[in-house]
């Protein structure tokens, strides 16, 4: 109710700290971590940190490790590492938080998946004597690297691990191989497969096996390059490596191949999801990125059996799946169509809008144009435009008289 209560009031500012008060005043409520955590990612929303503060020195007995995880989380998305490193050095102090192994990974993590690994590393070392990092501390590093794009930091990293007798988990070389990918793709799409090949054979050489993330971290860089032939290869390919494909693998190739047009291969790929037990990740979301690849490339009727797809698998479709199909219906010109869907969506109970759709110029309707029918001339017709044209001919060699220059 808590969560509910401030989600309908996201323009109530300060006042909410009024709300948390009341709460608190009620005999009857006791503040948990998790109902905190609720207020703490409210003003983080808001990036009101004074108010967060103000809250957490308040309700310090409360504060647990939801509450922290809340806290480091919307410093690191409002951009303020070097707040977020300053919050785990005095949260024991004014917050009453444990300062532990576990709340050094929960920040370390927040800020590599936003790209500060300079931040995470730095304050890793400094702390090095008080909780000394482990291999998984180690791979997060690696990843904050590769998520800034900083692939020769990443690789110093590696080189520094290995020296001080760390191994490097098969989630560390992923990083590092999409990092690769995303490189190549943005300087130089001809290097992607020999440089790829580089970070396998990196793996193979020190024993870290592949999994199914490595194969989609492969097929997901070919598809964004539109290789979708070579992705399928690939992916036929992964029982050869004791991996099976999972609900992200069969994701991504079915969008590359209705991206690619190749729509018959798209619906084998759904039905074969299906098939290896993953047919509950075919939600709403899914399908509706299905619906605006297919009306991107005008496939609208292909759309509309997808469509159709998406209702008989029980996934009741909203009012931005209903607004792009009446809209495209709308641009080729289909308005009978446009308005059946309207009226289902009305019938569902949804507050569809249906506004005026602009044509597409190529769909438009043309109108007839009759052409004039030339009449056939008859005989004195003809005759008489021949002796015009000869009368024409015989005055153009007539000297014409020239005009008297007047004085």
């Amino acid at each position: 109710m808590i969560l509910q209560t401030l989600n309908l009031s996201p323009q109530a500012g300060r006042t909410v700290l009024g709300f948390h008060q009341w709460l608190s005043s009620n005999p009857q409520f006791t503040h948990t971590d998790h109902t905190l955590s609720y207020f703490v990612d409210y003003f983080g929303r808001r990036k009101d940190f004074k108010a967060t503060h103000d809250l957490l020195s308040a309700a310090a007995a409360a504060s647990g490790p939801k509450t922290l995880e809340s806290a480091i989380d919307r410093l690191v998305r409002a951009g303020r590492p070097s707040q977020a490193v300053q919050f785990f050095e005095r949260m024991e102090r004014d917050y009453g938080l444990k300062r532990d192994r576990c709340s050094l990974k929960v920040v370390v993590e927040k800020l590599c998946s936003k790209g500060f690994a300079s931040y995470a590393e730095k304050m890793v070392k400094e702390l090095a004597r008080e909780f000394f990092p482990d291999e998984a501390t180690c791979d997060l590093l690696i990843r904050g690297w590769c998520v800034d794009g900083k692939l020769e930091e990443a690789q110093r990293l590696a080189g520094e691990m290995y020296r001080g007798g760390f191994e490097l988990g098969v989630g560390a070389y992923n990083a590092m191989l999409d990092c690769v990918c995303k490189l190549c793709r943005e300087k130089d799409l001809f290097r992607l497969d020999s440089e790829a090949e580089k970070v396998l054979v990196e793996m193979e050489y020190r024993g870290v096996p592949r999994n199914v993330e490595t194969f989609n971290v492969l097929i997901t860089n070919l598809c964004k390059i539109r290789k979708t032939e070579d992705a399928l290869n690939l992916f036929s390919s992964m029982g050869e490596w004791g991996c099976s494909p999972n609900e992200s693998t069969f994701l991504v190739l079915i969008r590359s191949l209705y991206q690619a047009a190749r729509l018959e291969e798209g619906d084998e790929m759904i039905d074969r999801m299906r098939s290896a037990g993953y047919g509950e990740f075919l939600d709403k979301k899914a399908y509706y990125q299905f619906l605006k690849i297919l009306c991107g490339i005008e496939r609208i009727d292909h759309a509309l059996s997808v469509f159709a797809m998406m209702k008989a698998d029980g996934c009741v479709p909203g009012v931005q799946t209903y607004d792009l199909l009446m809209g495209k219906l709308g641009a080729h010109n289909r308005i009978d169509r446009a308005n059946a869907l309207f009226n289902e969506a009305k019938t569902r109970g949804l507050p569809v809008i249906l506004k005026d759709y602009a044509v597409d110029p190529r769909y438009q309707k043309k109108k007839r144009v009759v052409k004039a029918v030339k009449k056939r001339e008859t005989l004195p017709e003809k005759m008489a435009r021949k002796r015009r044209r000869l009368n024409q001919i015989r005055l153009s060699f007539v000297k014409k008289p020239q005009r008297a220059m007047g004085r």
